[in-house]
């Protein structure tokens, strides 16, 4: 953990309630679905897609938002998306920026992500989530409906996809891409969610049987293919990911999904270190702001603050196997350059 975070940790040390006593977890999925296309409908609300415009709210930890800087890495459009970067701990009321200097955004110039949705709604009283892109204009949201901003970058941006950037949602696979994305976010994503935020033995019992049944089935596909669908690297794999880069340093204890470790199942293992290993993966994982977030943020269910100093990482390294199962990793495409300047994950922050 680095001074600056230390130093910022108790002025987003109030967490808000993220388990309710008696219920299971249900996500507020109320979110802002304006869409950023390459030709707004006229009277869609819709913005245009146009360089140098928008800027990419995405903190380190969230998985959610780690998608969209994966995403927006393996399409090569650093250069044209700007990227903001909240720290890990927040209090109940927003996202804020205090890890930049002065605790403010050095695009947006606000200090408080709630600033850019408010900008949008003055109004606006529902969750201040990432990933979101913002106006760079107005500074004014423009959309954080997470699962629609990766689907777009693929889509309505690949007039400015770097050359041979890998095609993340193939047409030939995209029908049963779409049937594992589904499965993916209802029972693994959202999955572990379900566990750590149960508010009842029975939730809790119940969200722990239908992870560990979505973990298995996964198992026994990954076994002898490389990639989730196809022969390729898909979204698919992205939002897999994303979730196993944080079982055992998180989900595992604090969230009490403790069956097993993911390093004790050998195909999902396998198949999470290939694509750390894998230009535009493992160089977006911060695993000290990861674990910073989840046990200093959700107060309710770790009122001691205390971050855990393990698991050791450099497992995470170790070879993994799966050339054996074939495939191509970006098909016709290349691995993206290396990491731009200024987004690079900190030192000692990674797989070491």
């Amino acid at each position: 953990m680095s001074d600056q975070q230390s130093e910022s940790r108790p002025e987003h040390s109030t967490g808000g309630t993220y388990s309710v006593p008696g219920k299971e977890f249900s996500r507020d999925t109320n979110y802002i679905t304006t869409r950023i296309v390459r030709e707004p409908e006229p009277g869609s609300g819709d913005y245009p897609v146009e360089p140098n415009r928008y800027r990419l709210v995405a903190a380190r930890a969230c998985p959610w938002a780690n998608r969209t800087v994966i995403v927006r890495r393996l399409l090569g459009l650093e250069g044209v998306i700007s990227l903001g970067q909240p720290g890990p701990t927040h209090d109940a009321d927003s996202w804020t920026f205090d890890l930049d200097p002065g605790g403010v955004d050095p695009v947006l110039g606000i200090p408080r992500l709630k600033d850019a949705f408010l900008a949008r709604d003055p109004d606006y009283a529902r969750g201040i989530t990432v990933p979101a892109i913002v106006d760079e204009r107005s500074g004014a949201v423009v959309t954080n409906d997470f699962a629609q901003i990766t689907l777009d970058l693929s889509t309505e941006w690949t007039e400015h996809h770097r050359e041979a950037a890998p095609d993340l949602l193939p047409t030939a696979h995209r029908d049963e891409m779409d049937a594992v994305m589904r499965h993916v976010y209802t029972e693994v994503n959202n999955g572990v969610y379900r566990c750590g935020f149960a508010g009842s033995q029975e939730a809790y019992d119940a969200a722990y049987d239908r992870l560990w049944t979505a973990l298995d089935q996964l198992e026994d596909r990954l076994t002898e293919r490389r990639y989730l669908v196809g022969d390729t690297i898909t979204e698919a794999d992205v939002r897999l990911f994303t979730t196993l880069a944080r079982f055992d340093a998180v989900y595992h204890g604090h969230f009490k999904a403790n069956r097993n470790l993911l390093r004790e199942m050998p195909a999902l293992w396998g198949y999470a270190r290939d694509l750390f290993q894998t230009p535009g993966f493992g160089d977006t994982i911060d695993f000290v702001q990861i674990k910073e977030h989840y046990y200093v943020v959700h107060t309710d269910i770790n009122p001691s603050g205390i971050v855990p100093a393990g698991p050791a990482l450099w497992s995470w390294l170790t070879p993994h196997g799966r050339e054996a199962l074939g495939g191509r990793p970006f098909g016709d495409g290349t691995p993206p350059g290396p990491v731009a300047a200024g987004e690079e994950v900190a030192e000692g922050h990674g797989a070491v």
